[in-house]
């Protein structure tokens, strides 16, 4: 079993930063993907970035230029660094692990960009 823990939400102005960290612990692969996932108020839970256990990156039209994902592997611990946030960032944030083509998703942190 893979449980994920995520942390660093909050409440932000817009324009601020803030980052997002998710920690994996169990029965975890030495590969896996790790994602990140927003769920705004009634709508749909959309892909923001993903970032493979190389290091490889993939970032939503919303996201580029904005946000940073990155990876510590010994820790097993995924960081999306968000820049320049805006009120349509506002949502609770997923983390999801792919591993030998299993997802396993955290509870979520809810982060809001308001003035």
């Amino acid at each position: 079993q893979v449980q994920l823990v995520e942390s660093g939400g909050g409440l932000v102005q817009p324009g601020g930063s803030l980052r997002l960290s998710c920690t994996a612990s169990g029965s975890i692969g030495a590969i896996y993907t790790m994602g990140w996932y927003r769920q705004a108020p009634g709508k749909q839970r959309e892909l923001v970035a993903t970032i493979t256990n190389v290091g490889t990156t993939y970032y939503s039209d919303s996201a580029k230029g904005r946000f940073t994902f990155s990876r510590d592997n010994a820790k097993n611990t995924g960081y999306l660094q968000m820049n320049s946030l805006r009120p349509e960032d506002t949502g609770v944030y997923y983390c999801k692990l792919t591993s030998l083509r299993r997802d396993y998703w955290g509870q979520g942190t809810q982060v809001t960009v308001s003035s």
